[in-house]
């Protein structure tokens, strides 16, 4: 059931109403109910992996919420989240390992091939799991509640919002809201309503439109020029921004309408003016727990030199791995671990250079906005080819083909209509940037026929040019 198809609003008006009528006691039950459902609208075998996956999670909370006197503590912890990783592993990186493994040994000169599975990989897995990571190392922290109720838990790992593709929630935000009684709020309802509008047009209007020419120029790169390839690239960067920036809008706002408040994910990330500051604005719910969970265990930047830059790139790296089970996405982590560790370099050794201080912050923040996206671009190249070898032809193509000629896509009226709405998209966040419209529609400057105008149009384009439903990028991670 996608988040844009008619069932999904169909379901989520029935989740809706039945929340509100039914008694507190029994919503996180209710919630509970039609989360399972809606995983297993998808196939009913995902329901007994994320089954699994929520009973060792709460098994080992449980166990060491027991206080710090519990013995075996770390073995305990290490053995459940050896458990959850390796289930995860298994499902998404086993064939990854076996390919890589067999590559290494016929370069070596032995004919021997490792036997390829077959394996159905769950929906959502690596969101789902990395929830279940931090809610046991929370535990074992004790900054989380030491005891919780298993249906508590279970909606927690299930909850259909961010079952699919996120945001990564974490356990001490939602909860704690679990436990509250939620009465209707018209507010936050008309809320989270705009919400979903706002990333129903972002997916169906903008992504999917710009997904027919990536598509076509990406299945064949070698058919087309750098011009076209550059284009197809450019189109592939807004794309998967309002792809998954689209969901992350509609799973918080379908929160909303339930009373409950999903943590932001993604703050304008293309107006970054820094590798950093990208990373502050992009999946957030991501790099966040990649911080907590990963980089400051190793030591964070209380470590010497060169072992923070190994604690860097192992979370770049580790990053780019999470996102699928190929050399493209480990690419992908590896060009932003030496984006930012130039840029790092670059601060230390740039901040007195003459000519930076000569420059206007009105010249200058534009300037380094304009750098850090083409740089985020340039890595889009390896997370969207098919494998390193095809991204290493397009960039070659870009680079030394730019003068050929530019496939214009089926019709000039289909090419117009993308360059509009990507140009619609920027001023549009531009008006965000400037604060004249708030991010999640609570505040706005805007005057209220304005806003209705707005609205409108928005639902009246969407009905005009959405195109047939495709599933989002980020649920086959």
């Amino acid at each position: 059931m996608l988040f844009n198809s008619l069932a999904y609003i169909v379901f989520l008006s029935v989740v809706v109403v039945a929340y509100f009528l039914a008694a507190p006691r029994w919503r996180v039950w209710l919630l509970l109910a039609a989360s399972y459902f809606f995983y297993m609208c998808w196939a009913w075998e995902y329901a007994l992996f994320l089954i699994v996956q929520t009973g060792i999670s709460y098994a080992c909370a449980e166990y060491l919420g027991g206080g710090p006197h519990r013995p075996y503590r770390r073995l305990c912890l290490a053995a459940a989240l050896s458990a959850s990783l390796g289930m995860l592993a298994y499902f998404k990186y086993y064939n990854f390992f076996v390919d890589s493994v067999s590559a290494t040994l016929r370069i070596l000169g032995f004919g021997l091939t490792l036997r390829h599975l077959e394996i159905l990989l769950p929906v959502g897995i690596s969101f789902y799991s990395f929830r279940a990571v931090s809610y046991m190392i929370d535990a074992y922290r004790g900054t989380i509640p030491a005891r919780t109720r298993l249906s508590h838990f279970a909606l927690y790992m299930a909850f259909f919002p961010l079952l699919l593709a996120g945001p990564i929630e974490r356990a001490g935000n939602l909860l704690a809201q679990f436990e509250r009684r939620n009465s209707f709020d018209i507010t936050r309802f008309v809320e989270g309503g705009k919400l979903i509008a706002w990333g129903l047009f972002k997916k169906v209007v903008i992504a999917d439109r710009l997904a027919f020419y990536v598509d076509r120029i990406y299945g064949d790169p070698g058919s087309y020029s750098g011009s076209t390839l550059l284009l197809a690239t450019y189109f592939f960067a807004f794309q998967i921004y309002c792809d998954f920036s689209g969901y992350s809008d509609m799973a918080i706002g379908s929160a909303r309408l339930l009373g409950y408040d999903l943590m932001q994910n993604f703050n304008l990330p293309y107006y970054a003016t820094s590798m950093t500051d990208f990373w502050r604005r992009w999946h957030i719910s991501l790099s966040t727990w990649f911080r907590d969970y990963v980089y400051i265990p190793l030591g964070g930047s209380r470590v010497s030199a060169a072992r923070w830059s190994l604690n860097i790139a192992a979370v770049f790296l580790l990053s780019g791995l999470w996102h699928g089970a190929s050399w493209t996405f480990v690419t992908w982590g590896a060009l932003h671990a030496f984006y930012y560790l130039a840029e790092h370099a670059w601060r230390r050794g740039a901040r007195n250079l003459p000519f930076l201080k000569t420059l206007s912050p009105r010249v200058l923040k534009p300037l380094q906005i304009v750098v850090v996206f083409h740089l985020v671009l340039f890595a889009w190249v390896f997370f969207r080819a098919a494998s390193v070898s095809q991204a290493a032809l397009i960039v070659s193509r870009i680079a030394t083909d730019l003068g050929g000629r530019l496939y214009l896509g089926p019709s000039q009226f289909t090419m117009a209509v993308s360059l509009v709405l990507v140009g619609v998209l920027l001023l549009y966040q531009y008006a965000q940037a400037r604060g004249v419209v708030s991010l999640h529609f609570s505040r706005t400057r805007v005057p209220l026929p304005v806003r209705f105008a707005g609205y409108a149009g928005l639902l009246l384009l969407t009905g005009l040019l959405a195109v047939p439903a495709n599933r989002f990028i980020y649920s086959q991670f």
